[in-house]
């Protein structure tokens, strides 16, 4: 469990930096609830947001990965791979609500990465240990 943890603090970290641009955001706009259809604020929350809906499932399939004595070099790819994405996708957002390369990269390694370690589980629990 000690990989995960690196990872998962790299994304709880991220995800503070993106609450805290929300935060800031808000106070110095006197915005308390909703976005006041503040277009740069809509930007920060759907970033905020989409990594809190995102990450807690890489980061569980990740832990799966672990706990099941995955090669370290593997969790570590997908980790580097999350983390990456995250972040691509956070920097994309922000600029843009539009279609943008961060974005595309962002999301594509998130949810790639998401799709390799669910089938990299299953094939763990069919091949590997077949009922």
């Amino acid at each position: 469990m000690r990989i995960t943890g690196l990872y998962a603090a790299l994304c709880a970290l991220l995800i503070v930096v993106l609450a805290l641009r929300v935060a800031y955001y808000r106070i110095s706009r006197k915005v308390g609830v909703g976005d006041n259809g503040d277009r740069a604020l809509i930007k920060l929350i759907r970033a905020h947001g989409n990594a809190v809906e995102n990450v807690p499932i890489a980061l569980l399939l990740l832990l799966l990965l672990e706990l099941n004595q995955t090669q370290p070099l593997w969790i570590h790819a997908c980790g580097i791979i999350l983390v990456i994405g995250r972040i691509a996708h956070a920097i994309g957002l922000s600029r843009s609500t539009g279609a943008s390369l961060a974005r595309m990269i962002g999301v594509t390694l998130t949810w790639g990465v998401i799709l390799v370690m669910a089938v990299l589980l299953l094939w763990q629990y069919l091949v590997l240990h077949p009922l």
